[in-house]
């Protein structure tokens, strides 16, 4: 009887006890945070050559001023998200092989990770995967915010001095203005329609119009005559002749009109397809070695004396790095040729002449150009192809089409690339002469900026931090304003050369180790660039006179002015 009272209430209370804890486990279940999914990035197109660690840092999510910013070197996030390593992670997409993402500006994916045996490694930890610092970082509003390390911050948006101490503004009695530096030398000279301006480093430029053309002497040797030449598309084209020592070249420029001024961009003459242009923009299989041999710089001067400026990448990851160091090179090539001309005693005319030889840069070791900037510039270099890519898409599409008159309010509210939020970093292209902390400075061809502001000030200036200099240059950290027009002539440079380092890369594709392209012919642009003005040496040589004519005056009368005050 008692045994079978036992069996007959003990299951009853077992099969409770069992419901009870069923309960509890669901309870504590619902109450538990959900896991989130892990974050999908993309395929890399090929394998990379060598592994990265993966991220274990996360950047916050924004700075002040309202631009993002990356964490720790190599690690990269934007709100919310994480990138996986070697990859650059933007609101939430990640670009497929040979795209871009969001914005056009995000590497593509397996692009940048450095190769292996520290190819394109930057030598400094996290390099090349995905910018430099900061640079290329997926900010919420374009890609490739951050630049070269450290810039980009808040501190760009204080008021910029445009001017030296000392230096004091002169009403002209004939009209005009003029800028003249504590020492007496004249800085800068407007008056009939003719702008003259000084660089601190002796050279002097010269911009006025003539017949309707634009007209900008850089020089005695050089400089360009600008035309109108066609409207396509809604958008108007001019077109440049460029004249330097006894050589003629011209080119197509896309004309701007935001803020009420003019700007013109480079617009290419021909087009790769868009095999070649995907071909370069992402890496090769394995690093590929490329010594000075073989680039052709042993033994030439410039390259001893940039020495301690800049160092090769000793193998590259894929064609964006070797566009990179061809881009470079051919900025020193420029500086080189530049300073040395000034040294002997052309430095321009109108008084501006001579100047001091070029002192060399730092002795080898830590060059002063460091793997974070020259990722940055290597950011330019993918995105200039991307966009290039796109480019030669939109012609193609448009290859055939009568020209139409463009609008009247065309490219109205159409930022020029300089003020392209998603483009920071520039590579100086001339001598160019600044303000910072009161005292003016230059800078020169090789240097490297990288724009904080984008919104042009009142004198069509934004801010830019240094990024890297030479050692008679601005020094490296300084906030310095820049001209919008300069900003625009540096970006049309850097378009101009990476489509000649395309030419050499294309020749060079398939021999010494470097792997074979797709195909590498080129078509006409839908507006292919016209044959030189044979007159624009003319048009530059009369401008160069009257500049001449027009600086004896205002010196005289400046002068005239100062001993008469005494």
């Amino acid at each position: 009887m008692n045994s079978g009272n036992r069996g007959k209430y003990v299951l009853p209370k077992w099969s409770a006890l069992l419901v009870l804890l069923s309960l509890t486990a669901f309870s504590l279940a619902a109450s538990a945070p959900p896991k989130s999914a892990p974050a999908k990035s993309a395929a890399p197109s090929k394998p990379a050559a060598a592994s990265h660690a993966p991220a274990q840092h996360s950047a916050p999510a924004q700075h002040a001023g309202g631009t993002s910013h990356a964490g720790t070197t190599g690690h990269t996030a934007t709100t919310g998200h994480t990138a996986a390593t070697g990859h650059t992670a933007t609101t939430g997409h990640t670009a497929p092989a040979g795209h871009t993402a969001t914005t056009g500006h995000t590497a593509a994916a397996g692009a940048n990770r450095g190769g292996a045996a520290g190819g394109n490694r930057g030598a400094a930890t996290g390099a090349n995967r995905g910018g430099a610092a900061g640079g290329n970082r997926g900010a919420a509003t374009g890609a490739n915010r951050g630049a070269a390390a450290g810039a980009n911050r808040t501190a760009g948006n204080r008021s910029v001095s445009h001017t030296p101490a000392g230096s004091r503004n002169v009403s002209l009695k004939g009209g005009g203005s003029a800028s003249v530096r504590k020492d007496g030398s004249v800085r800068s000279v407007d008056r009939n329609g003719m702008h003259i301006e000084h660089g601190v480093h002796g050279g002097r430029t010269v911009v006025g119009t003539h017949n309707g053309a634009r007209v900008v002497n850089t020089g005695r040797h050089g400089g360009y005559v600008q035309r109108s030449y066609v409207s396509r598309g809604g958008h108007s084209y001019y077109s440049r002749t460029y004249y330097d020592h006894g050589v003629y070249r011209s080119g197509v420029y896309r004309g701007y009109y935001y803020g009420g001024y003019h700007y013109y961009g480079y617009y290419p003459g021909a087009f790769y397809g868009a095999g070649f242009y995907g071909w370069g923009y992402n890496p090769w299989a394995s690093p590929v070695a490329w010594g000075v041999g073989l680039w052709g710089w042993g033994g030439s001067p410039w390259f001893g004396f940039y020495g301690g400026w800049w160092n090769p990448y000793p193998v590259y990851a894929g064609p964006a790095f070797w566009l990179t160091d061809y881009l470079i090179a051919a900025n020193l090539q420029a500086a080189y040729a530049a300073q040395s001309e000034a040294a002997a005693g052309d430095g321009g005319g109108g008084g501006g002449g001579g100047g001091d030889a070029p002192a060399a840069a730092p002795a080898s070791g830590q060059v002063a150009l460091t793997p974070e900037v020259k990722q940055a510039i290597a950011d330019e270099v993918k995105a200039q192809l991307a966009q290039q890519q796109a480019e030669a898409g939109q012609a193609a599409g448009a290859s055939g089409a009568a020209p139409a008159a463009a609008p009247a309010n065309a490219s109205a509210a159409e930022v020029p690339p300089a003020l392209d939020p998603a483009r920071r970093t520039f590579v100086i292209d001339s001598d160019l002469s600044v303000v910072a902390n009161g005292q003016e400075c230059g800078l020169t061809a090789g240097d490297v900026i990288t724009r904080l502001t984008d919104t042009p000030d009142a004198d069509n200036m934004v801010n830019a931090s240094v990024s890297a200099s030479k050692k008679s240059d601005c020094g490296a950290g300084q906030t310095v304003a820049v001209k919008v027009d300069d900003l625009q002539e540096m970006q049309n440079h850097f378009a101009e050369k990476l489509n000649d380092g395309l030419g050499e890369l294309a020749k060079k594709q398939g021999t010494s180790g470097m792997p074979k392209a797709p195909d590498t012919s080129t078509k006409p642009s839908d507006v292919p660039p016209p044959p030189p003005d044979q007159t624009a040496a003319k048009t530059l040589q009369d401008q160069q006179a009257a500049a001449d004519q027009t600086e004896g005056q205002v010196k005289q009368e400046i002068a005239g002015s100062a001993s008469g005050a005494q």
